[in-house]
């Protein structure tokens, strides 16, 4: 029998994945919640514009925000360490794990074909750059993929 890993990150946004990408890591952690870390990313701020106006949330109300919602879920798993990084998400997290010996990232691989190429795709840059192995939880009967979740190492 395979051992459980012994740091666990979980990236989670607000999104109806969340809860998704929280079992899996419950599952990998096999009962010991202190294994997980619940992570999530503030991107930099995008400006919303309106005429001659613009308007950019500053990031230390967004980070705070961040905050509170990653300690709220984390503290539904007793043990699991919440984190909030900022930066765009892909480097603030593959930096992240490689500095703290992450040995496994759960994320949702769940934007659909015009989110993606407007937004970017976190999932497939996560596959090519994550120093570990990456499990990516998809939605059930979503336009993504069939299966319940797909693995992809950055080893291969």
């Amino acid at each position: 029998m395979q051992k459980p890993y012994r740091a666990i990150a979980c990236c989670i946004d607000r999104d109806e994945m969340t809860g998704a990408v929280l079992a899996e890591g419950v599952r990998l952690a096999d009962g010991d919640f202190s294994r997980l870390r619940i992570v999530h990313v503030v991107a930099p701020p995008r400006a919303v514009v309106s005429g001659p106006f613009a308007y950019v949330t500053p990031l230390w109300e967004e980070v705070e925000d961040a905050r509170a919602w990653v300690a709220d879920v984390a503290a539904t798993l007793p043990g699991a360490e919440p984190l909030v990084l900022s930066g765009p998400p892909v480097r603030a997290v593959t930096e992240w794990v490689e500095r703290e010996g992450i040995e496994i990232i759960v994320a949702a691989a769940s934007r659909g074909r015009v989110e993606r190429t407007l937004l970017g795709g976190f999932a497939s840059h996560l596959a090519y750059h994550a120093p570990c192995p990456v499990l990516f939880v998809h939605p059930r009967g979503g336009e993504t993929s069939s299966s319940a979740a797909g693995v992809a190492s950055a080893e291969a």
